[in-house]
């Protein structure tokens, strides 16, 4: 039974043969603009988060306000400070991002994948880290709408017996 690198180099020969081109891999420039920052936009349910990560000291500011005062729970303060824990560089970037739409734990999802698109775009060797832990999948559940009929999504009318 052929092993799978047998099987890779098998259909490279095999496109090589045929006149396909065989692409090269993928390299991935560094996306950095005049001021030191990077760029990623994060969405979760109906939030919009548009973010900006550039070296610094660690502090996170969203919507102008400090992240321990605009997401006051820790479970979305935790999910926030997701992909820095991730890539072991928790306190070297500084984040300002703006959200909108949605609630709090939505726009807590969207600014995470917004700074892992960031962190991506700034360091293309994190992608990996990144990809394997799911951060640069946008999270595409989202509120199912309510049926002609029925109370709300699923629930249905409450039945009588008389």
């Amino acid at each position: 039974m052929a092993t799978k690198t047998e099987t890779v180099n098998d259909l490279k020969d095999l496109k090589q043969a045929v006149g396909v081109d065989v692409a090269a891999p993928v390299v991935r420039e560094r996306k950095v603009d005049a001021q030191g920052r990077s760029y990623g936009t994060g969405r979760r349910k109906d939030a919009v988060a548009r973010v900006w990560v550039k070296p610094g000291k660690g502090t996170v500011t969203v919507n102008g306000r400090d992240q321990s005062v605009y997401f006051a729970r820790q479970t979305q303060r935790l999910i926030l400070n997701q992909p820095f824990l991730i890539c072991n560089r928790v306190g070297e970037f500084d984040v300002i991002c703006t959200v909108t739409g949605g609630g709090l734990s939505g726009q807590a999802g969207a600014v995470r994948h917004g700074i892992s698109r960031a962190l991506q775009n700034f360091d293309p060797a994190l992608r990996p880290v990144l990809k394997k832990a799911g951060m640069l999948t946008r999270d595409s559940r989202v509120v199912e709408r309510k049926k002609i009929g029925l109370h709300k999504a699923r629930r249905s009318k409450q039945w009588a017996k008389r």
